[in-house]
């Protein structure tokens, strides 16, 4: 979604209105931040709003991103948000192979995800693979993506396919627009 290269916009306030909208939203579409929200979006600190290409808005707190929204879609947590908060968010794992091609921002195919060192939500799953969930995600989920043998996750973006239907055809594109280690949105200097 993001190019190597993006110039931000113009940095605008964001209106208390506003802001408490968007609090509301964050934990209305990911319910397990709600314990966290005052820390993330402190209810005395001002929240910016940056413009960015192909009408994306980033809403950061300082010079940190929080949040980016591509027109009204759903508010995607930035990467910086995933790693202080992992256990936040429903998750998959691309195996060692695909990992190269995500964080060149290649589309997430699906045999990266079901292939031996990918995971999906598996209701039988024991151990360290009941991190992924038991129940399957729907298209249009927002979902953080880890690599095998990494610690923290490397790319959020929206299911284009569910992990039923993944499973079943194991083929297809797996996800559409999203965020990933070492793009723009990562590289972004809000200082």
């Amino acid at each position: 979604m993001f190019k190597k290269d993006i110039t931000p916009g113009a940095k605008s306030k964001v209106k208390s209105s506003a802001q408490r909208a968007i609090r509301s939203k964050v934990v209305e579409e990911h319910p397990l931040l709600a314990p966290h929200i005052d820390e993330i979006i402190p209810k005395k600190e001002q929240l910016d709003l940056v413009k960015l290409p192909d009408r994306v808005s980033l809403y950061t707190l300082g010079s940190t991103p929080l949040f980016f929204q591509h027109m009204d879609d759903d508010l995607l947590p930035h990467l910086s948000v995933v790693h202080k908060f992992p256990d936040c968010f429903p998750r998959v794992r691309i195996d060692r192979g695909a990992i190269r091609f995500v964080l060149s921002g290649a589309t997430l195919m699906v045999p990266g995800l079901t292939s031996a060192g990918g995971r999906l939500p598996d209701p039988e799953a024991e151990g360290e693979d009941e991190r992924y969930g038991k129940e399957d995600l729907e298209p249009g989920t927002v979902v953080v993506v880890e690599a095998e043998g990494k610690e923290h996750a490397c790319f959020v973006g929206v299911l284009k396919m569910g992990t039923s239907e993944m499973k079943k055809v194991k083929k297809g594109q797996a996800m559409e627009s999203g965020h990933y280690l070492g793009d723009g949105l990562w590289g972004l200097n809000l200082g």
